[in-house]
């Protein structure tokens, strides 16, 4: 529904996938765009209190027939979430070019 709020909540998962990926860039980069991305990837996150189902399904989860999971991007990272009525629960922020099907596996389906 127009104008409707979702309350956008981060799993302990997505949180600690936060903190990989700000001390990785940190080390490999620099702390000021590590800040960057971290920022960024929390306002990615931030939009989907309003319009969460413009996200795609995960291609490696539609090959299984799953669909209650979403994803929007802040290239090359993949933030991916479900709703579950008026909240979007964030399971997952990893970088695209990591091993996703067994991320996705271990994380979302308890392989």
């Amino acid at each position: 529904m127009p104008g409707q709020r979702y309350q956008v909540l981060l799993t302990a998962g997505a949180e600690r996938d936060l903190e990989s990926i700000r001390d990785y860039i940190a080390e490999f980069d620099s702390v000021a765009r590590a800040d960057y991305v971290l920022d960024r990837l929390l306002k990615v996150a931030k939009t989907l209190a309003t319009i969460p189902e413009r996200g795609t399904y995960p291609r490696e989860l539609i090959a299984l027939g799953i669909r209650e999971y979403r994803q929007v991007f802040f290239k090359p990272y993949r933030v991916i979430y479900r709703v579950h009525g008026q909240r979007v629960y964030i399971h997952i922020i990893a970088d695209g070019r990591r091993d996703l099907p067994s991320l996705l596996g271990r994380r979302l389906l308890g392989a």
